[in-house]
């Protein structure tokens, strides 16, 4: 459900010259279309904690109107679960089709298959500390704490009072590909080239947001205040909607 780059190119252009704000070159495109994709892909994160406040009690049962669930969608694009080294430190990255991408948010941990219940450094010791309850804890949901020793993220406990140091793993969200509307020189202007291009992973739904995020920062590179006032309006509008639930 990627969105296309040169669409949303053309849809730039289009706005720019409509409001005479000058020409926006592919360069300066793939430059403002890569900082609007970071910068939307984070505001997933503020929107699902947010709505997982809101909605504490949330049942299971999920229709169109369910935003959690198209929060969940929208981040399912960068969602991988990969290898804890050692049981103890996270990966940095993540690779997609032979390309190394950087880990933007860390989620749930697992120990085989079964998630694990975090808790603080200082709980973590005190249940280390009662050999009866860590035995009891066999079988049942293992538990995970930060590590407090160098170059480690967490230490894992799964029914004994030893780290576990194997079978762990963890949720990464990776961050998004990089937006390329690629082209060629042809009688000295530059032509679309869909062999090379790379779309953007967002959603679709964020097409106009994309836009009108794009415009707002070549307003900002353009010095062109008009262009700015224009796009964060619309960009406001879009986002005023979205929220409303």
């Amino acid at each position: 459900m990627a969105i296309s780059v040169d669409t949303v190119y053309q849809r730039v252009l289009a706005l720019a010259n409509k409001e005479q704000r000058g020409y926006i070159t592919p360069q300066e495109f793939n430059l403002l279309a890569n900082q609007a994709q970071i910068q939307i892909f984070e505001t997933y994160f503020y929107s699902k904690n947010l709505k997982q406040l809101q909605e504490p009690n949330r049942t299971n049962e999920v229709d169109e109107t369910d935003i959690q669930e198209l929060i969940d969608r929208k981040l399912a694009p960068f969602q991988s679960f990969e290898a804890v080294t050692s049981g103890h430190t996270f990966p940095a990255t993540v690779t997609v089709d032979g390309v190394a991408y950087d880990v933007f948010q860390t989620g749930m941990v697992l120990s085989g298959n079964e998630p694990c219940q975090k808790v603080s450094v200082f709980e973590a010791q005190r249940l280390k500390s009662s050999t009866r309850h860590m035995a009891t804890t066999a079988g049942q949901a293992p538990i995970y704490c930060d590590s407090r020793t160098s170059g480690q993220d967490i230490q894992v406990y799964d029914g004994g009072v030893d780290p576990v140091t194997s079978s762990v793993t963890v949720e990464c969200f990776r961050v998004p590909k990089t937006v390329n509307w690629a082209y060629v020189v042809i009688n000295g202007k530059a032509m679309y080239n869909s062999t090379l291009a790379v779309d953007f992973e967002l959603h679709k739904a964020e097409t106009d947001t994309v836009v009108y995020k794009i415009l707002e920062l070549a307003g900002i590179v353009l010095n062109k205040p008009g262009l700015v006032q224009i796009a964060a309006g619309k960009e406001a509008s879009e986002l005023a909607i979205q929220k409303i639930s």
